[in-house]
């Protein structure tokens, strides 16, 4: 199923998957090549790759071909034509780099293991939608932004929140440490960017308290070697107290007697449970009672609001949190975060029927990182060769916790898992650019266990740790790549990689990050979105 359903997607993918997967045929290979083969293989790439210098094709562009070869095929042998997708526009008539006006509710997702960067092409998108939206996590999430040579940092708000005109959600999905969410703001006004009467929090969310904090930090060091890795911002234990309903919502502030009892109940029950913790409980109240009315003016039923936005025509996008490889399902168990930072927590995070849902975009680095504790299949020594070169150039250290963060060869089995689960329409493949300057790249393309061929992702961390990962190796590139902004500006090889990539995981590739400024990006345009796709056959269809 995981392999066929993969494939399925593939074939969707004409012209240049067909040309990376006809190049790889006669120029990837598993060991190194000496320069005369790469230079020749340079050659054979562009001539393929490119389609014989024709520009770089659309989805959209390719099936309007196939469609009109199937009009003219059934016009000359008599049969009606009535096809589900009238006509597709092309490239030429497509804006490249522009989005769709049409109302929904588009998803930007992790599909690693975090760290992505996914809040620059929130940040981008961000300036043609209405509402911008959390759904999940907490104050765990990280996300940087650089606009004009300054760095943003965001870990509760959305990205979105540099749209002076976006509304900006925080649904009941995510666990909210509130000193560290006001804090976030008042920084942000410090800064010059003025969120006054832009944020909304739902009065569902449930609240981390600081000695959620500390319990977080007693749990992880009682674990000793086998520690999980968190970040000690409380939120493992902030769900604990959602899941064992006695937790504390947004919306009992408003009630501050009600919040006075459930807060009360709640810290002695920690204690109880934590012999030596010891909490401030009027100290806490105080300070609770004196943010009470600013927090209440920013809270609402977002359940409410985000679903009439949806009905009056409005655009809402949904900034992930974390990454697919950490959800507490599905993810690299018990090494996760305590949410669900995958599709479904759209719809349970924010209140939404899955069938308002449209884009839905993966965000993946060119090459593979992780935070903390936990398989990595690809994983390369951070402190040498090309470990070390992925760590500097790419500046991977934690948005939030400031650690180091591991660093490996793009995995194309863990890709294709988080695929499968959540349906990916587009993907934004960041940080290319780090490759540069590099003689070959790597892309772990399969699995190997006790001999066979893996076909889907292990649950067992102890088969995890004895796989065996198959390489394929492509020829590197040395162009400085910042300034390209159309797919024809990237070098040959970094072309044929982004073409590799799309092949092995059936999901075009529509935006491409070269460099670290919010506009070091390149967008191919709605014709590499399988959600525009669709939503052109359906509304051809009922025509």
């Amino acid at each position: 199923m995981f392999q066929s359903t993969i494939l399925k997607r593939a074939a969707r993918l004409a012209a240049p998957a067909a040309a990376a997967a006809a190049t790889t045929a006669g120029v990837v290979s598993m060991t190194s090549s000496n320069g005369d083969d790469r230079q020749q293989q340079q050659q054979q790439v562009r001539g393929v790759a490119m389609c014989d210098d024709k520009k770089d094709e659309s989805v959209l562009s390719m099936l309007g071909d196939i469609q009109a070869r199937l009009s003219a095929l059934q016009q000359t042998i008599g049969t009606s034509t009535s096809p589900t997708a009238a006509t597709y526009q092309n490239d030429a008539a497509i804006s490249t780099g522009s989005s769709s006006t049409k109302p929904g509710i588009d998803v930007v997702l992790g599909s690693q293991w975090g760290d992505e960067g996914k809040g620059k092409l929130v940040d981008m998108l961000s300036q043609t939608y209405d509402v911008c939206a959390r759904v999940a996590g907490g104050s765990n999430a990280g996300h940087t932004i650089v606009v004009d040579g300054k760095k943003y940092k965001f870990h509760l708000l959305p990205s979105g929140i540099l749209n002076e005109k976006a509304m900006c959600l925080i649904g009941n999905g995510v666990v909210i440490h509130l000193p560290s969410f006001l804090n976030e703001i008042d920084g942000l006004k410090q800064s010059g960017i003025d969120s006054e009467g832009r944020i909304l929090l739902s009065d569902r969310a449930h609240i981390v308290f600081d000695f959620h904090q500390q319990v977080d930090g007693v749990q992880e060091n009682k674990l000793g070697r086998n520690k999980i890795g968190t970040t000690k911002k409380g939120i493992g234990p902030a769900y604990a107290s959602k899941i064992s309903r006695n937790g504390i919502r947004i919306g009992d502030l408003k009630n501050f007697d009600f919040f006075e009892m459930r807060f009360r109940e709640l810290a002695e029950a920690t204690m109880n449970s934590y012999p030596g913790l010891e909490i401030d409980i009027d100290g806490q109240l105080a300070y609770y009672k004196s943010i009470s009315e600013r927090v209440g003016a920013m809270t609402t039923d977002t359940i409410e609001y985000t679903n009439d936005a949806y009905d009056s025509g409005k655009r809402i996008l949904i900034e992930g949190a974390n990454a697919t490889m950490l959800d507490i399902d599905f993810g690299t168990y018990p090494y996760v975060t305590s949410s669900n930072p995958s599709i479904g927590s759209v719809l349970t995070g924010l209140g939404v029927s899955p069938r308002k849902i449209s884009g839905i975009y993966g965000t993946t680095k060119a090459y593979c990182t992780r935070v903390g504790e936990g398989p990595f299949p690809t994983e390369l020594d951070r402190d040498a060769g090309i470990g070390e070169h992925l760590g500097v150039v790419g500046a991977e250290w934690g948005t939030t916790t400031g650690r180091a963060r591991r660093v490996g060869w793009l995995d194309v089995p863990q890709m294709r898992y988080s695929t499968l689960i959540n349906g990916f329409t587009a993907l934004n493949l960041t940080k290319l650019d780090v490759l540069t300057g590099l003689a070959e790249v790597k892309i772990g393309r399969a699995y190997k266990h006790n001999g066979k061929i893996l076909n889907t992702m292990p649950s067992c961390l102890k088969t995890m740790s004895e796989i065996e990962v198959i390489y394929e190796t492509l020829p590197g590139w040395t162009e400085d790549i910042s300034q390209a902004r159309n797919f024809d500006d990237l070098p040959v090889n970094a072309q044929r990689y982004v073409l590799r990539v799309q092949e092995l995981l059936g999901v075009p590739v529509r935006w491409i990050g070269c460099g670290a400024n919010r506009l070091d990006m390149i967008d191919r345009g709605e014709g590499w979105d399988m959600s525009k796709l669709e939503a052109e056959g359906d509304s051809s269809a009922s025509e």
